[in-house]
């Protein structure tokens, strides 16, 4: 039969030496073993800058490297500026 277990949540950072630290002391008195589960989060979006190199490197976007895909100039249109 196995023992009933108790659960604690706290916030803490894996190191460069791949060790976890705690944000926080635990209220345990220890030495003793635990049972730890870690729960990261998920990298659901990309940043700009890893869209466009993505985008860049797509050999479906190949066709634009073509000079006659080239039909604007800087002094077409009008700069955006976002004030947000």
């Amino acid at each position: 039969m196995q023992a009933a277990t108790q659960a604690i949540e706290t916030i803490g950072t894996i190191d460069a030496q791949h060790h976890l630290v705690l944000d926080e002391t635990l209220p345990i008195t220890g030495p003793t073993r635990v049972r730890v589960i870690i729960l990261l989060p998920e990298e659901s979006e990309i940043d700009e800058t890893e869209w466009l190199q993505a985008a860049a490197a797509n050999p479906a976007f190949d066709f634009l490297k073509d000079p006659e895909e080239d039909i604007y100039t800087l002094s077409d249109g009008r700069p955006f500026y976002d004030d947000g």
